[in-house]
């Protein structure tokens, strides 16, 4: 007789739960006494494997959590080894399938690796929190108390923190909020321009202020701050871009006139004519840098076109800049802005009012 179609609830649970391993169909049994050497038969219990699929809402659970649901540590043994039908991801982490784990697999295997009060910051949790212009990485950066012992392994990176700020919920996972998460993986990035890239996202979508910002990076650890200070500093005097940065820096180490930067243009109606990168407001001089990341769609370059048409017509003159020629022949740019600024003195200036824009509160 086939045992897959006996009309019993026990039978429909074993084939239930199949899901989680299809190589076995015959329940698995957890014995609870030895009375063998007294010559009666062991008492034993069949596995819930239905709630042991509805305890692993990722299909990841520890070796300790399985032992509590009765699942026999022999059974996870054999079937975690190599070549079975689980796998291991962490130390004491199995996932009850083979295979790659997804994303979500590896972000449920730290959070129970790491352990209680633990949660994600760093660039996975930029990433929970909606970010999408991030360095690719598989590692999970995790903060957990201070007290824990756990080591960093695998794909997990543990920092020990004193500063355990109060987790939020993206993804239906635990996150540090997204101003910690930016400095701790701002702090790990390896290059100026990218920490650039990462927390002017933020903040151009205005997730954040460079005021929550600045006040997390006083408080902090630190190790890797020193490129962060630098951003910071540069978006205190409101630049928001990698492109605007190198901008910013070449006009500081020249000899033209101050620039303010990212101001709001507005013409004698009051009406806005635009938000030039660089603005030098003695003469009425705007300079743009044409950033193919920020204005390559149709809407942009809409946008891009409609603001030079709008303040030309106001009497400003607009210099454009493409990034790469800042970065590749910084003289030619510093002297292209040197005869647009005498060429702007010989006209009266044009009748435009120049508005900081005011910081964001959050």
């Amino acid at each position: 007789m086939d045992r897959r179609v006996v009309h019993s609830s026990k039978n429909r649970r074993v084939i239930h739960r199949t899901a989680i391993c299809p190589q076995i169909l015959r329940p698995t049994w957890r014995r609870r006494s030895s009375t063998a050497h007294r010559g009666v038969m062991p008492r034993r219990t069949i596995v819930d494997w239905d709630e042991v699929a509805t305890a692993a809402t990722h299909g990841v659970l520890t070796a300790r959590a399985l032992d509590e649901l009765g699942v026999p540590r022999q059974t996870v043994y054999h079937r975690a080894s190599i070549g079975g039908p689980w796998k291991r991801l962490l130390p004491g982490v199995i996932m009850l399938s083979s295979g790659t784990p997804t994303l979500e697999q590896r972000h449920d295997a730290a959070l129970q690796y790491a352990g209680t009060g633990a949660m994600i910051t760093g660039l996975a949790a930029c990433r929970l929190h909606g970010m999408t212009r991030l360095p690719e990485t598989d590692e999970v950066h995790m903060l957990i108390p201070e007290a824990r012992k756990r080591a960093s392994k695998g794909f997990v990176e543990i920092e020990r923190t004193t500063r355990l700020p109060l987790p939020v919920t993206r993804g239906g996972f635990r996150v540090a909020p997204l101003v910690r998460a930016l400095l701790d993986a701002a702090r790990r990035l390896p290059t100026l321009d990218q920490v650039r890239a990462l927390l002017a996202e933020a903040v151009q979508r205005e997730l954040v202020t460079p005021e929550a910002l600045a006040v997390e990076a006083k408080a902090g650890s630190r190790r890797g701050i020193a490129r962060c200070r630098v951003v910071l500093e540069e978006m205190n005097a409101n630049v928001h871009s990698p492109a605007e940065s190198w901008a910013y820096r070449l006009a500081q180490n020249s000899d033209l006139p101050a620039m303010q930067w990212n101001v709001r243009l507005l013409g004698p109606d009051g009406k806005l004519l635009g938000i030039p990168d660089g603005w030098m407001d003695d003469v009425g001089l705007a300079w743009q840098i044409d950033s193919t990341e920020y204005h390559l769609g149709p809407t942009s370059y809409e946008n891009t076109v409609l603001r030079h048409t709008l303040m030309t017509a106001a009497g400003v003159v607009v210099v454009h800049t493409l990034p790469k020629r800042i970065r590749s022949d910084p003289a030619a740019v510093i002297d292209e802005l040197r005869r647009s600024y005498r060429a702007a003195q010989q006209r009266p200036r044009p009748l435009v009012t120049a508005v900081p824009r005011a910081p964001r509160q959050r």
